[in-house]
């Protein structure tokens, strides 16, 4: 299908911006985008204009709600200017940028994988941790694989997860995996929590953290007031934002403005 946009929709800008890990730019020009057992190919054809490779039950149900589609992001950058002169050049910036709505199981266990790793290791260490226990996915371009369920990392040995790249993390992503099976992490039920409640119940498990939990608010659970706060975030807030507290002026749409940011420090504010 044809998607005609005339909202902010930039996928390479997406792509690199650190809150997903198996998008991918392909060497035809499309971009690929996974969540669960769904595959995407969405190629730009001029201003506004994206081909999709999906009908439009699926875009309906499964990839408007994945891009945000719902709410405007332009609108968003302008209710932002005026508060911070260097937040307004990271918004400009990032203009095309849009906060995904991920799988909570797969945003978790990525966050967790992404503690202490650069984008491009978190990547390999999940594309490694699908192809061995993920289910195949096969489109008319090529087989894939799906991110792994609970059961199937819950059964794997330390060995085997290990290899994939989780070094000290594999004890963190299986007791996520056990959480999940025995209902003490119930990530269905977790969209009706309030925010400090979901962040305090993804807390709970072992290794996870204020920032790793503030991702998965993010990104899977579209809390936009919460900001993880890693390096760049903690550079920004230093040297540009004056002190810990200047996402507060942003209220519900702070985390929004910590995407900004951190594309704008990790590719832009050179």
């Amino acid at each position: 299908m044809l998607l005609k946009l005339s909202d902010d929709l930039d996928p390479a800008k997406i792509v690199s911006s650190g809150q997903c890990f198996r998008a991918r730019y392909l060497p035809d020009g499309s971009f690929r985008f996974i969540t669960g057992r769904h595959v995407l190919y969405l190629c730009p054809e001029g201003p506004g204009r994206f081909l999709l490779s999906c009908d439009e039950d699926t875009f309906q149900s499964v990839w408007k709600p994945y891009f945000d589609l719902c709410r405007s992001y332009a609108d968003i950058r302008r209710s932002l200017r005026g508060k911070n002169s260097w937040v307004d050049n990271a918004v400009d910036y990032g203009a095309g940028l849009r906060l995904l709505r991920q799988d909570p199981w797969e945003t978790l266990v990525s966050f967790i994988i992404s503690q202490r790793k650069s984008i491009p290791a978190i990547a390999g260490a999940v594309e490694k941790l699908a192809a061995r226990f993920g289910e195949p996915l096969t489109t008319d371009r090529e087989t894939l694989f799906a991110f792994p369920t609970p059961e199937a990392l819950a059964r794997a040995d330390e060995k085997a997860l290990s290899a994939c790249g989780l070094g000290y993390r594999v004890p963190y992503v299986q007791d996520a995996a056990r959480k999940v099976l025995d209902g003490s992490l119930p990530l269905d039920g977790a969209a009706a929590l309030a925010d400090e409640e979901l962040l305090n119940l993804l807390k709970t498990v072992y290794g996870v953290g204020d920032k790793v939990a503030s991702c998965v608010s993010l990104f899977a659970f579209s809390r936009t007031a919460c900001v993880p706060v890693d390096v760049w975030i903690g550079r920004a807030l230093r040297d540009h934002m004056g002190g810990m507290d200047a996402f507060a002026v942003f209220g519900a749409y702070a985390g929004i403005v910590q995407q900004y940011v951190f594309y704008y420090q990790a590719h832009g504010n050179r």
